[in-house]
């Protein structure tokens, strides 16, 4: 079989990226974008908790993906989801085993009694400290793993769009702590990283994009062709780009 020219590959692959993106499933480009380990595992470090309470909420469930795979859950388990399109396919995966999912707003005063909750898990979500801290019980804990503000800074860089003008720029581990200890939270644990990301094709860069798009609002091929074909060649040249992720890891106590 004749060998793709580099147009050709780009093409292709550009094409690629237009695969059907839902809930938070990135099987698609798995093997494709390759993450080096945390120190931590977010799902070792609440499972231990998920075992032992009767009542969680789980923040930001996406499509249910994550927190099925933490079967068996507690008795009175509940899932929030902002993004519209992700609520119907978590409930259709949560509510045959029992979770409550609930849509809301970002921003809003979450639908729950005050301290409803032994256990609040969040992963890469949005929250209000005040929030989590009426509907919690007392003692009760928030865990959560947090993407910083300096995440895959790289890809802004390569692409022109301005660091600048990204929203959470001060979003880091002393932030976040100083927000949960003024609403009274004890902080247990803290965690920060900055692993590599390594991306092997200009596809799954551009899949991943258009998934998060946080990360250069208003994202297209079309704007960006020029910054993606250079990254492009720079791949099919040194066979990947490396991008640096940055993670944070809280576990606090409800005073």
């Amino acid at each position: 079989m004749k060998t793709k020219s580099s147009k050709e590959l780009f093409t292709l692959l550009i094409k690629d990226a237009l695969h059907p993106f839902s809930g938070w499933d990135f099987s698609h480009i798995s093997s494709r974008i390759v993450s080096e380990p945390l120190t931590w595992s977010y799902h070792s470090e609440i499972l231990p908790f998920v075992r032992t309470v009767e009542t969680m909420l789980d923040m930001g469930t996406g499509g249910g993906e994550f927190l099925s795979s933490l079967q068996p859950l507690p008795k009175e388990t509940f899932a929030t989801e902002a993004y519209k399109p992700n609520v119907p396919i978590a409930k259709k995966k949560l509510e045959p085993i029992g979770v409550k999912v609930v849509q809301i707003n970002e921003g809003d005063k979450l639908p729950f009694e005050n301290e409803q909750f032994e256990l609040i898990i969040n992963r890469h979500e949005s929250y209000s400290p005040a929030e989590l801290h009426r509907i919690l019980k007392s003692d009760g804990l928030f865990i959560t793993q947090q993407v910083g503000w300096k995440d895959n800074l790289e890809l802004n860089q390569r692409l022109g769009y301005p660091v600048e003008e990204l929203e959470y720029l001060d979003w880091d581990l002393k932030k976040i702590v100083n927000e949960l200890e003024d609403v009274g939270f004890n902080i247990t644990k803290q965690l920060e990283a900055f692993p590599i990301t390594r991306c092997f094709d200009i596809g799954a860069i551009v899949y991943y994009l258009k998934a998060i798009p946080w990360q250069i609002p208003e994202f297209s091929v079309e704007k960006y062709e020029k910054n993606l074909w250079d990254m492009h060649l720079e791949i099919l040249e040194e066979g990947y780009i490396d991008l640096t992720s940055h993670r944070i890891l809280i576990q606090s106590e409800k005073k």
